[in-house]
């Protein structure tokens, strides 16, 4: 048997998953055919905002291969929940303004489902749309949250006037107000946090199968969190025990939070499954359909003014958002523009007084909820324009100005003064650990910064003007833990302790299932070099298993960079289990007491007596036939732990943008990215680095490129890949990559959390990077995306052309 090991964590092992992902052996959902599998299709609403006075499904019901039609009046299952309610919104209690599985009296936005086919093909149920008939009473629409809260706008809910979903406030007004009042300098700006839409490589779907034997219900779905989606379908929209619905998530081909929530479309399937005597339902959206069915992400328009001295010292930071949430609420669309980003405004910087007040607004356009970063890219980039408006304003170096104002090592752990880290009811959250001088530091001498006139000058003499951008970003890892959450009120739906069970076989071989679900991030891998680490048993001796509600304790999921530092400390209580017992056996195997018994990897040995021992898989042997167990031991190792986190964890890092225009165009190209990262420590540096040039890319996507674009009478004209601009590899510099290392007290391996820790930082930098080279020509500040048309706007209207400047202050 294999008794000794190399230690692989913190080592850059490859990904166990991927030979089956590059051989083409991935199992997706639209790869699973089940015996006698029917295929659904949604009709979906043409207006953003419209009553349904009627629809005629006779001719559909006729059409070849069709074998059922429902509208929302045949199906009698609650609205889906709303499992955030922060800032007063309502809860999920009473499932208000949250979408059915289908439309009944009226439609919020375009792509709203209001009738759906069950045909033998999914050409056939496509075909039967069209022969569905719906009487439609359009209304006014409006898709800007300015717009919708201003008095005569068309109101979408009887019971939130004026489109106000909340109102939402945090931090200590009258200290900032005084903060103001006291300031030798302040500064304002509008900016604008536009909307985009998640494209995972893989578009959602589902499908439904309902057994009538035993009255139980199989779900499989492309999704972060099954364990969740049971217990909402179950408890909150169906109305059936929990135990009779299984919950499957095969491999899922990429998510950026886009599948974490309760859709539609999941309650939809199970209803049809049923009604058509218990044949299995697909549903698989189509691209162009997921840009209007799945959730969109960001859209915020802030007010932020900033109070400092005159040496650059923030005193003051206030800021008013407007947070579009759409024409319905999402799973936990309130908590983002709330928890997760007025919480949070302070980031690495010690400001003594923050006030920060959210309107949640109705609008007749997508829902919206987490998107990669969730709150904090948004907080992040509301920050580190300010901290670039108070270096321009007072003529300081903006590097100067975020060192000044940095908050210093001894500082943790620290209390922020907006809100997310204070003590409620005994729970407190902080931020854990941070040192942020050294990270900049090193990225500036990466970037070569103290050159940057030089740099400046030199394409200038190219006839392009360079700017660099620096973004200093934290991120909060973990979302909060179980206690906190509760206490403050802002929803139960975020829950944060996460699970796993590990059994060690009779043979010695290791199978880990977990609560969380990966969506690409390398959880196989991972998972197996901890517990590889933690019990000395080869990373090939164990499997990881995972993504069934069946066949794995509950778990809260993957998002919010939260498996690195919640599911990994159940995985850690877990295999402490493990050894313990397997401790306590070596004991008596080798006639000695477990005070004396020491571990060393797989080998259990008696203090003194090196000759004395047993491995962990001789152990297992002898365990699991049980012929002679001490009195009051179980056979099996075989242990399950549940792991709430004591504290979010904070990753941290500065990057470094530069980006060239063309004056005569207006084009911004990015031509280098500089990012410093502290993750902690690094259980697999090469998954690490994966993580984050995705999620830069995403950032810089956001930055130059993509925005959700909706028209007046809420058609969303950005609604296909060729009106949407995804980043595109060509268009990318190779990015340069460090770190420093400053391990979180928090998590007993000292990691933080990576996934989205990219995504945060690189709009900011880029925006940043952007506006500094169009700052010589009095440009102080110019909204996203940076494409070529707004661009050249902005450097005519400066100029005194005839361009315009439209999409922000010039």
């Amino acid at each position: 048997m294999t008794t000794m090991t190399t230690d692989v964590l913190g080592a850059p092992v490859r990904r166990v998953e991927d030979p089956r992902f590059i051989t083409g052996h991935g199992r997706y959902l639209d790869d699973i055919k089940l015996p006698a599998m029917t295929h659904m299709a949604i009709l979906r609403s043409p207006y953003a905002h419209a009553k349904i006075r009627s629809i005629d499904t006779s001719a559909a019901k006729a059409a070849p291969g069709v074998v059922a039609v429902f509208t929302g009046a045949d199906i009698a299952y609650n609205p889906l929940p709303m499992a955030w309610p922060a800032g007063g919104a309502s809860g999920i209690q009473n499932n208000v303004n949250t979408p059915r599985a289908l439309a009944t009296d009226d439609v919020k936005w375009t792509g709203e489902g209001v009738a759906a086919v069950v045909a033998e093909t999914a050409a056939q149920a496509q075909d039967a749309l069209e022969l569905i008939d719906v009487d439609w009473e359009p209304l006014p629409a409006v898709t800007d949250a300015e717009k919708a809260i201003a008095d005569g706008a068309p109101q979408l809910h009887e019971n939130a006037p004026n489109n106000r979903v909340f109102d939402w406030q945090v931090g200590d007004k009258e200290a900032t107000d005084a903060a103001f009042a006291n300031a030798a300098v302040t500064v304002h700006q509008r900016l604008v946090n536009h909307r985009l839409i998640p494209n995972p490589m893989e578009v959602r779907g589902d499908i439904g199968w309902y057994n009538p034997g035993t009255d139980e219900y199989t779900i499989w779905m492309s999704s972060q969190t099954p364990h969740i989606q049971r217990l909402l379908l179950a408890a909150f929209v169906m109305g059936v025990p929990e135990q009779k619905i299984r919950c499957i998530s095969p491999d899922v081909g990429g998510a950026f939070g886009s599948k974490i929530f309760c859709y539609a479309d999941m309650a939809l399937v199970l209803h049809a499954s049923k009604a058509i005597g218990g044949r299995p339902v697909k549903w698989v959206e189509e691209r162009r359909e997921s840009y209007g069915s799945t959730i969109h992400g960001r859209d915020h328009i802030t007010y932020v003014d900033v109070a400092a001295t005159k040496d650059g010292m923030v005193k003051g930071l206030r800021v008013k958002t407007l947070a579009n949430l759409g024409g319905r609420l999402s799973t936990i669309g309130p908590g983002i523009p709330t928890t997760l980003y007025g919480r949070i405004l302070s980031g690495p910087y010690k400001i003594p007084a923050v006030h920060c007040e959210v309107t949640g607004v109705y609008t007749n356009t997508t829902f919206v909820d987490a998107y990669r970063g969730a709150g904090r890219p948004e907080a992040t980039y509301v920050v580190e324009r300010a901290m670039d408006l108070v270096a321009d304003e007072l003529g300081i170096d903006p590097a100067e100005v975020r060192r000044r104002n940095f908050l210093p090592p001894d500082s943790f752990p620290y209390d922020n003064p907006s809100g997310l880290l204070t003590a409620v009811n005994g729970s407190k959250l902080y931020i854990d650990s941070g040192n942020y001088e050294p990270a900049m530091d090193k990225a500036l001498a990466m970037a070569g910064y103290a050159d940057i006139a030089a740099k400046k000058a030199e394409a200038k003499s190219r006839g392009k003007l360079l700017g660099v951008g620096l973004s200093t970003y934290i991120e909060v890892c973990g979302v909060a833990p179980s206690k906190w959450i509760g206490a403050v009120g802002e929803g139960w739906g975020a829950a944060m302790w996460e699970s796993s069970n590990i059994k060690v076989h009779l043979t010695g071989k290791v199978v880990v299932t977990m609560g969380t679900q990966p969506q690409g991030q390398g959880h196989e891998t991972t998972y197996a070099q901890i517990i590889s680490h933690e019990l000395g048993i080869p990373m090939e001796d164990i499997v990881v298993q995972h993504s069934d509600t069946q066949g794995t304790p509950f778990g809260y999921g993957s998002y919010g960079s939260r498996t690195s530092n919640v599911g990994t400390g159940a995985a850690l209580k877990a295999a402490a289990k493990i050894r313990e017992k397997a401790r306590r056996y070596a004991a008596h195997m080798l006639e000695a007491n477990v005070e004396d018994i020491e571990v060393e990897g797989a080998e259990y040995r008696v203090k003194g007596s090196p000759d004395k021992k047993k491995t962990i898989q001789e152990i297992a042997f002898a365990l699991d036939l049980a012929f002679d167990t001490p009195e009051g031991m179980e056979p099996y190792l075989d242990e399950t732990a549940y792991h709430d986190t004591p504290n979010c964890t904070f990753p941290f890092g500065t990057h470094v943008a530069f980006v060239e225009i063309d004056q005569e165009t207006g084009n911004v190209e990015l031509v280098r990215y500089v990012a410093v990262d502290d993750v902690g420590k690094k259980i697999n540096p090469m998954i690490v680095d994966g993580q984050l040039h995705g999620g830069i890319a995403q950032g810089i996507g956001q930055a130059l490129w993509e925005e959700a674009v909706y028209g007046d009478d809420g058609q969303l004209l950005s609604g296909s890949l060729l009106d949407y601009a995804l980043p595109r590899a060509e268009w990318l510099p190779s990015f340069e990559l460090d770190e420093t290392v400053t391990p979180s007290p928090v998590n007993p391996l000292g990691v933080k959390g990576v996934g989205e820790a990219g995504c945060i930082a690189s709009t900011a930098a880029v925006a940043n990077a952007v506006i500094d080279a169009l700052s010589p020509l009095g440009i102080r500040h110019l909204d996203m995306p940076f494409t070529a048309q707004k661009v050249w706007g902005a450097i005519q209207a400066a100029s005194g052309g005839s361009g315009s400047a439209k999409g922000g202050e010039a």
